[in-house]
């Protein structure tokens, strides 16, 4: 509360509005295909005659993950070279045609033209190189971690697409969510142009990055630590967000409709679905700070310990057991919340071992993160399309989360021995 209060007259508050408005919504944007997968999948095949195989399902799904995780480090060039106004202001008008585009095509469109449309996606995902630096421009050191914490409270987004969207595509079809989704995007595009500012030169000097700045930390064995780390974390994260209706649909339908019908009075299955993926993705999003909270207290690197043994446990089990319906709900709601809270306790040493590189960090270990959801997404479908299930997709997954223990094992000693007993925090 203290730090909220701290910002009253400091910085400019209708910026810091202007970029949570604008993270938050584009967050949205960025992962809206997940929960119309199955709408625009069974659109394509009656319209068209086109069956998107579990595969082509996995690329759609993925595809707006990795090319928002690339676009990151662009929009962040571009951030330092013509300032995050002029930035933010030519990536959502790009996206807002790209979601005009796709309702005007409606059933008409074609698969490749869907890819077109998802890799669009990827520059509202990018706006997290763009909002959070142009918040921060504004305010002092004492103040950047409530600053970012609220100009970043973007991972929300996530849950309203799974709230509303089936419910949208149910009444108006697929491609109506599509329209509401680049109104809305075109009024957080005006609102964000009258009230963002960026920060002058007597409050935030820039300092342009080089292309070597960011090969010099590419040379850093802890850089690649990190990413992998952060790979796990909220690629887990994002992943698991993007692909869960596609999983429930595909594993529980008949649970789903049973309960919508009996529980809910809802009889559209994918409406369920959108609901339960809705609660597990709620626990990711909402407990990262928890995650931070908890590595101050008792370290990063034994919170993301306990954090990565509980996925990797966790995963093992939805792998070797088949789970009723709601026990399967129970465990996705605990992977998630432990893949938020690991994505803290990340940032939590982040700022401790790279401070006075924690922009250029920031875009290469977010670029990191879209690489591991567009990996489990498409290993999830990998192991649907192979052996008719999601046993090896989750098997895998917990292999790579033992793989990012052994390096925190590795790593924790020389961490606590060099950088971390000057960093200032618990390491």
């Amino acid at each position: 509360m203290a730090s909220f209060k701290a910002l009253k007259g400091q910085g400019h508050w209708p910026t810091l509005l202007a970029a949570f408005l604008y993270f938050d919504f584009s967050f949205m944007v960025w992962t809206m295909l997940g929960p119309l997968a199955t709408e625009i999948s069974e659109s394509l095949q009656m319209t068209q005659g086109f069956v998107m195989t579990p595969g082509q399902k996995a690329t759609l799904l993925s595809l707006p993950i990795l090319s928002g995780a690339i676009l990151r480090i662009l929009l962040g060039f571009l951030v330092d070279k013509i300032g995050p106004k002029k930035t933010a202001i030519m990536a959502q008008s790009i996206v807002v045609s790209g979601l005009f585009y796709a309702w005007f095509r409606g059933e008409s469109i074609t698969y490749h033209e869907l890819l077109m449309v998802a890799f669009i996606l990827g520059f509202a995902g990018a706006s997290f190189a763009v909002a959070l630096p142009q918040a921060g421009q504004w305010y002092p050191p004492k103040l950047q971690g409530v600053v970012l914490g609220i100009a970043g409270a973007g991972n929300i987004g996530v849950v309203i697409d799974f709230l509303f969207a089936p419910k949208i595509a149910e009444y108006w079809g697929w491609q109506a969510v599509f329209l509401v989704g680049g109104v809305l995007s075109f009024g957080i595009l005006i609102a964000y142009t009258l009230m963002a500012k960026d920060a002058p030169r007597e409050v935030y000097t820039p300092r342009p990055k080089k292309l070597r700045d960011y090969l010099k930390l590419l040379k850093d064995r802890d850089t690649w630590w990190f990413s992998l780390f952060y790979a796990v974390s909220f690629g887990g994260f994002v992943g698991f967000a993007n692909y869960m209706k596609v999983y429930l649909m595909n594993t529980y339908q008949a649970d789903m409709s049973s309960f919508g019908l009996s529980v809910l009075h809802e009889g559209n299955v994918k409406v369920v679905a959108g609901y339960f993926g809705a609660l597990c993705i709620f626990a990711g999003a909402m407990l990262r700070p928890v995650g931070g909270a908890v590595a101050d207290k008792m370290g990063g690197i034994k919170s993301l310990y306990i954090f990565f043994g509980i996925i990797t446990a966790l995963a093992l089990f939805m792998a070797l057991v088949h789970l009723p319906f709601f026990a399967a709900i129970a465990v996705l709601f605990l992977i998630m919340a432990n893949l938020g809270m690991a994505n803290g306790a990340v940032f939590q040493l982040v700022p401790q071992r790279f401070g006075k590189d924690i922009g250029i960090m920031t875009g290469i270990i977010g670029c990191a993160g879209g690489l591991g959801g567009t990996a489990l997404i498409k290993t999830l479908g990998w192991s649907k399309e192979a052996f008719d299930g999601y046993s090896a997709g989750f098997m895998i997954f917990a292999a790579v989360v033992i793989i990012a223990i052994a390096g925190i094992s590795l790593v924790k000693t020389r961490w606590r021995t060099t950088w971390g007993a000057q960093a200032g925090g618990r390491i």
